[in-house]
């Protein structure tokens, strides 16, 4: 069984940057997406941005252009970098793999969360004003 373990999250000022990583343990062969999600207090978890095999990205239209998300070349490792943060970036990021392509995924990031199979323990992000 794959795991999935987040770290880099902390506290950042507003207009900040942060970088979140996630390492993968196990068989990881029929993992065919990757991504990232969040989930703020009093909100549903949703989509950040994902990421494919052939390395296609996706993004939510709220972090667009400022946020990248990549894989190392072994793609046992994912990161996502977060430039000109906001307040409401805060929120728990989870880091996720699903055994379908990222292809199959909605415009809605929101809806993104049923196709997940593998969830992170999720590490905390605050920014400040």
């Amino acid at each position: 069984q794959v795991q999935l373990v987040e770290s880099g999250g902390g506290s950042v000022q507003h207009g900040g940057s942060l970088t979140l990583s996630c390492a993968t343990y196990g068989y990881s062969y029929y993992i065919h997406c990757m991504g990232w999600f969040r989930q703020a207090p009093g909100k549903e978890r949703e989509g950040v941005a994902t990421i494919d095999g052939d390395g296609t990205t996706k993004y939510a239209a709220s972090v667009k252009g400022r946020s990248t998300i990549s894989q190392d070349n072994a793609k046992t490792n994912l990161y996502l970098q977060m430039n000109v943060m906001k307040p409401e970036d805060t929120a728990l990021y989870y880091c996720a793999a699903a055994f379908r392509g990222c292809a199959e995924l909605g415009r809605d990031n929101r809806q993104w969360v049923v196709f997940v199979n593998i969830w992170g323990q999720g590490t905390q992000v605050t920014v400040s004003s």
